[in-house]
């Protein structure tokens, strides 16, 4: 949430200029001044619903655009769909994908961190170093990403996975408690 809110003064600044539009005439359109504007704009003032509400009236976009939590978009390339869940760079990343049955060729990889998938619909692949695993719905996988890995689809047809991935280091702790 903090950067969200440390974003929203840069991101009024683009959107304006992206608009071709100077303080002056968003200040008439807005009804603010042009000093409070631009103290949002630098960071030097907090952004408030009744500061933000008018100035995404001016711009005809909704509110969560403005202050840049919008829905995120899904990506499709050839072999798969990529639905990002989160917005925050640096950070536990979450994302919903969809692999068609063409992707079925490992390609093993590896970079910095560790991920956790769980498969939600259909049969996956996991190669992870040495090992090819199938993966049935409901099935979860965890692993070092500097390990060798690729995953997809059995060929069989489409997979869905949901994937958690976080920096080197930071890994999933599961807390439970049993009777």
């Amino acid at each position: 949430m903090e950067d969200i809110i440390t974003a929203i003064g840069p991101r009024l600044r683009q959107l304006r200029r992206q608009r071709n539009r100077t303080l002056e005439e968003l200040s008439n359109a807005t009804g603010i001044s042009i000093s409070t504007l631009s103290r949002l704009e630098s960071g030097q003032r907090k952004a408030t619903l009744e500061l933000l509400l008018p100035i995404a009236r001016a711009h005809r976009i909704p509110l969560d655009e403005l202050v840049g939590t919008a829905p995120l978009q899904p990506v499709t390339r050839s072999d798969r769909t990529v639905v990002p869940l989160t917005n925050q760079p640096g950070r536990l990343q979450s994302l919903k994908m969809i692999f068609d049955a063409a992707r079925c060729v490992p390609a093993p990889r590896t970079h910095p961190g560790h991920e956790w998938f769980c498969v939600l619909s259909g049969k996956g692949r996991l190669v992870l170093g040495e090992h090819d695993v199938v993966l049935k719905a409901g099935e979860v996988a965890e692993f070092d990403t500097r390990i060798p890995h690729w995953f997809g689809s059995t060929g069989e047809g489409p997979v869905e996975i949901l994937s958690l991935f976080g920096r080197q280091g930071e890994r999933l702790r599961v807390r439970a408690r049993t009777r």
